[in-house]
């Protein structure tokens, strides 16, 4: 989709024109359009609520969406998604999108980015394809820096479709070799560095939690190491993204039921999706911090010669690791790349991944589950970044008493704690694995809708990009 910031009225047949209004005062609408489009009768009289149908008057079709007093930039994201929608039901080619008066720079970028979002679609395995009929947005917008900030916001979006695109896809076409695969193909286009380590590289350097998983499945792991170091970077030490890159999760022994469960599990490795995704942005858009991902990459299969519930798994850190729930993969492929992470003397590690059903007990869909070892001025930083992107962190402590409830009989720990505070103990568990500034977020409950939500639609949400990225550039 093309978008892009408009000074004029556009001469373009077919162009729907929505204007979002303060106070949802048509009287606004009505001054507006007084002033900059002269020669279209608008008739406040035939407004109804909602994205309706106005008045057409030659090649325009005039509607409005009101925002309320002072609205929010989530309350702009998804009266834009309206707006799109709209515009998609009546096949309007053409859209301008106006805010009455003067627009700041979160408008604009609110507006941008949902356009983005909410045209996006997934149509790899469609017989027929049915594309959506809008193809261009322009934001009509008076104020300052406003083309810098709608530049910023496509590159966003553009980074979270391409994390959406690697969730929806399914595993059939998306192993952990085809993931790395395609995150190098990300670095030539975007312009960060690969390396990707094979099953043999893997065994050489004794990883031991991530072979242990890949042991049922007849596809070999990988490692991928992404890394974007631009000459101006102002950290010495680089911020390193780790992502979960389990590529289906059937349970392993432990077998998932299928319902509402297994049958979405190729969202497992939507953590590495997030960082692939948030490495190209970055890049996109030169920002001047080294950054470094880590991917550990399988997927998890109840195979000939899996592991069981009670084999002991030796890390990469040299540990020991009791397992006694084959279906908590997804903290042992991260421990190996958080204990890996060290050699970099990282200043900042932040990992992501779909880890817990617990978490989406405790917050559901509409949040993320953080926890860590950062101080509070870092974890503040993230959190007002959630804010921002409306991807909020909901913090969750990591006492003592949770790591007692890790300790195994038999092994340094186990890879499972009680019954209860199931998200935190598996925080505990990674925390193990760290000695630097360590933040963990575990997206199981926002990566993936069931149902459409607004800009964030439907299936593979691709949350977690806009964070790290918008955290990044402020820093």
């Amino acid at each position: 989709m093309n978008i892009q910031l408009s000074y004029e009225f556009p001469k373009d047949a077919k162009t729907l024109i929505v204007i979002l209004l303060t106070n949802n005062n048509l009287d606004a609408a009505n001054e507006w359009i007084d002033t900059d489009i002269s020669g279209i009768q608008f008739d406040a009289k035939q407004a109804e609520k909602g994205a309706k149908k106005l008045c057409p008057s030659g090649n325009y079709l005039i509607c409005t969406l009101g925002v309320g007093e002072n609205p929010s930039v989530e309350t702009i994201r998804r009266t834009t998604q309206k707006a799109i929608a709209f515009a998609n039901e009546y096949k309007y080619a053409d859209m301008l999108l106006v805010f009455p008066g003067e627009i700041n720079e979160d408008y604009a970028m609110g507006m941008a980015e949902s356009a983005y979002l909410s045209n996006y679609q997934f149509l790899n395995y469609k017989s027929e394809k049915t594309l959506a009929a809008l193809t261009s947005v322009s934001i009509y917008g008076k104020g300052k820096k406003l083309e810098t900030a709608v530049a910023y916001a496509v590159a966003v979006a553009e980074a979270t479709a391409i994390t959406r695109n690697l969730v929806n896809e399914p595993v059939i076409t998306l192993s952990a070799e085809e993931l790395a695969n395609r995150a190098a193909a990300f670095g030539e286009t975007y312009g960060f560095t690969t390396d990707i380590f094979n099953k043999s590289k893997i065994q050489a350097l004794k990883m031991g939690g991530l072979l242990s998983v890949n042991m049922g499945s007849q596809l070999p792991p990988t490692f991928t190491i992404l890394e974007y170091k631009p000459e101006n970077a102002v950290n010495e030490k680089p911020i390193i993204l780790i992502g979960k890159g389990v590529v289906f999760d059937t349970g392993g022994l432990s077998l998932k039921p299928t319902p509402n469960s297994m049958d979405m599990m190729k969202c497992d490795m939507a953590g590495a999706g997030a960082v692939i995704g948030a490495m190209c942005g970055v890049a996109k858009l030169q920002l001047n911090c080294h950054v470094i991902a880590l991917i550990p990459a399988t997927d998890n299969r109840p195979g000939e010669n899996a592991y069981v519930p009670g084999d002991v798994i030796t890390m990469y850190d040299g540990s020991t690791v009791e397992v006694l729930n084959t279906d908590a993969e997804g903290r042992m492929i991260l421990a190996d790349a958080l204990a890996y992470a060290k050699q970099y003397d990282p200043e900042l590690v932040i990992d992501l991944a779909t880890l817990t059903g617990a978490s989406v007990v405790a917050i559901g869909g509409v949040g993320v589950a953080m926890m860590g070892t950062a101080d509070e001025e870092t974890k503040t930083k993230l959190k007002r970044s959630g804010e921002r992107v409306y991807e909020r962190l909901v913090e969750f402590p990591l006492w003592e008493e949770y790591g007692e409830m890790m300790k195994s009989d038999i092994a340094d720990m186990k890879n499972i704690g009680g019954t209860g505070a199931g998200a935190i103990t598996a925080g505990k568990f990674l925390e193990k694995f760290t000695d630097y500034p360590w933040i963990h977020l575990d997206i199981a409950g926002a990566a993936w809708n069931t149902a459409a939500d607004s800009y964030r639609g439907k299936n593979g949400t691709g949350v977690g990009v806009r964070l790290l990225i918008d955290y990044l550039k402020r820093r």
